[in-house]
């Protein structure tokens, strides 16, 4: 089965997904502030609880890129 490029698209647009983007930037940035941007630098922001809303210290963490997708749900 092709991919739906137009229908991926749309949905990247929708609010509800476009405010979860920014609040992972968010957080990217308030961990670059604390913990300076060579800590981050070619990791991932993981939110804890799986929630890019929550923004708390203690919700988030730095850790590899694989590490942080292994972690995520399998999609269908």
């Amino acid at each position: 089965m092709a991919r739906d490029y137009d229908k991926e698209y749309a949905a990247s647009r929708r609010p509800d997904r476009r405010a979860d983007n920014v609040m992972r930037k968010r957080a990217r940035r308030k961990m670059i502030k604390k913990h300076g941007a060579a800590a981050v630098k070619g990791k991932e922001i993981d939110h804890k609880n799986m929630n890019p809303q929550n923004n708390s210290f203690s919700n988030l963490s730095i850790m590899s890129r694989k590490a942080n997708r292994s972690k995520q749900p399998k999609r269908k």
